[in-house]
């Protein structure tokens, strides 16, 4: 008896032993009178260390699950507790997450003699899954500001056509009037606010990554370090600004203006976050992605990218706050003191030139901003100003072709009063229509990019087959992608942005048809 007693013992111990999960008995003061051997594997304590020890021992100081409260409800109801997680403290210092169960001990008399249970590490299981969480709120959030993208890109358009109108004839009013005139300041005013909505409008456009650009290789140190006076002046006094340029730092290509953009908002934001002096920090370095990296940030691919920190020491952001950050119209600001397009901006540039914005923050510990630039292929170009000036009137034959009927009319009277014969079409099966009729020269072809039956674009390679001499302008709201990249212009490719002024179109225009290039090589 003795003998099968000490084998079914060792067959018991063997058993517990072998089994990967912590399995431990409590007395009725809650601790610990039996604890199996994975102890030492799985929080680096003998046994015997434990034993003798309550809970509380080895609970996280941040763990706001009591034991107590748990042992007591269980007890109370004579029910087991199931699937209990705590938070734990390895003997080396490390956190381990445990998922605990276990059910009361009670002897023939009823008397509650402790707990019985086994308790699993979940740590790598937890941490898969708010990994998992992340990357799949990431994934709804390039979903969910992809959508608004899209509408923002839409509602810039057509309200692009509208502005159009309004700021070239209040222009054109304002030419005819009189400084003293009653009607100027009104209609001075009248323009102010056209301007300022369509400064809105090509926010709302570079967040839909639909807005003009000229790419080209920068030196990033150089171009930062000349917006920094810039920079000075809209923070005010109060902010120390600190310019950190990283040593070697290669090369980006992207619109030098839409860096200024960039830092411009960051600074804005980072202004009003801060309470009194405080800093702002800008940092550029080198970093190398790794597939490591993108398993993170969804957004991230491997290869060389240039990064841009911009850190301040303001109030921070809440999780709430910080999940829709970048949305457009978002604010936390007070009314009047913000459009909440700022950080959207900042977005859709950077989307537009293929980098990665990602954005950290606490409440009263500050944010830090981190945007990724893919690396250059080619060093930077020099380009040559010119200073020039173009006459914006001539003789020639122009071929207006605008789906838009008030623009379509807008677009005839400007260019008819600065000498233009202008032969109009509001669709492209008309403008066919009438190339193939018209026995005079066409000289150039406005057209819009974007109209229901074909698009700019393709309506410009029908009529270059029939008239090879004409050159094209394109107009639109928004580059559409079937005459750019991303918004970047291809070479040869001439384009005036909507909302223009009248000027604009009539200087535009001028230049087109003074260039030497004709659309042969264009398209």
């Amino acid at each position: 008896m003795e003998k099968a007693r000490a084998e079914s013992a060792k067959r018991y111990s063997d058993l517990v032993d072998s089994v990967n999960d912590l399995i431990w008995e409590t007395g009725p003061d809650y601790c610990f009178t039996f604890v199996s051997r994975r102890a030492t594997n799985m929080l680096g304590y003998h046994p015997e260390e434990i034993i003798g020890q309550f809970w509380d021992a080895f609970l996280s100081p941040y763990d706001v699950n009591s034991p107590k409260e748990v042992f007591a409800r269980s007890l109370a109801n004579r029910k087991p507790y199931n699937q209990y997680c705590q938070t734990l403290i390895r003997k080396d210092g490390s956190k381990a997450i445990f998922e605990s169960s276990a059910t009361p001990i009670f002897d023939k008399q009823g008397r509650f003699l402790g707990y019985r249970g086994i308790s699993r590490d979940i740590t790598e299981r937890r941490l898969a899954e708010e990994e998992q969480g992340k990357l799949q709120a990431q994934l709804l959030q390039a979903q969910k500001m992809d959508t608004v993208g899209r509408l923002a890109g839409g509602v810039a358009h057509d309200f692009n056509n509208m502005l159009t109108v309004i700021c070239s004839y209040v222009e054109m009013t304002l030419n005819e009037l009189e400084v003293n005139h009653p009607l100027y300041k009104r209609m001075y005013e009248v323009h102010q606010a056209a301007q300022h909505s369509a400064d809105l409008t090509r926010q709302l456009l570079a967040f839909a990554r639909k807005q003009v650009i000229s790419p080209r290789v920068l030196d990033l140190n150089e171009t930062i370090a000349g917006a920094l006076k810039m920079l000075h002046r809209l923070i005010g006094e109060n902010i120390k600004l600190i310019w950190k340029p990283g040593q070697g730092l290669w090369h980006v290509r992207m619109d030098a203006t839409q860096i200024s953009q960039i830092l411009a908002n960051l600074a804005v934001n980072a202004r009003d976050a801060i309470n009194g002096p405080g800093n702002l920090i800008i940092e550029t370095a080198n970093i190398v992605i790794d597939q490591a990296d993108c398993a993170i940030n969804l957004d991230l691919t491997p290869g060389n990218y240039i990064l841009i920190s911009v850190r301040d020491e303001g109030c921070g952001m809440d999780q709430e706050t910080l999940s829709r950050a970048f949305e457009p119209f978002f604010t936390t600001k007070d009314e009047g003191k913000g459009t909440g397009l700022g950080l959207s901006t900042v977005y859709g540039i950077v989307k537009q030139n293929k980098g990665v914005v990602d954005v950290t923050s606490e409440l009263g510990q500050g944010t830090v901003f981190k945007i990724y630039l893919p690396q250059a292929q080619f060093g930077p170009t020099v380009t040559l100003a010119s200073n020039e000036k173009t006459r914006d009137a001539g003789n020639e034959t122009i071929l207006l072709v605008e789906d838009e009927v008030a623009i379509l009319e807008l677009g005839s009277y400007i260019l008819e009063q600065r000498g233009y014969t202008v032969l109009t079409a509001s669709s492209p099966a008309k403008a066919l229509a009438l190339v193939l009729e018209y026995r005079g020269a066409i000289d150039l072809l406005i057209t819009d990019v974007v109209m229901p039956e074909m698009n700019g674009r393709d309506l410009a390679k029908e009529i270059v087959v029939i008239r090879p001499a004409t050159k094209v302008l394109f107009i639109s709201g928004y580059t559409a992608d079937v005459i750019s990249h991303h918004g970047g212009l291809e070479s040869g490719i001439h384009f005036l942005e909507k909302p223009f002024l009248a000027s604009s179109l009539g200087r535009k225009v001028r230049e087109v048809l003074d260039q030497a290039t004709t659309v042969d090589g264009q398209m």
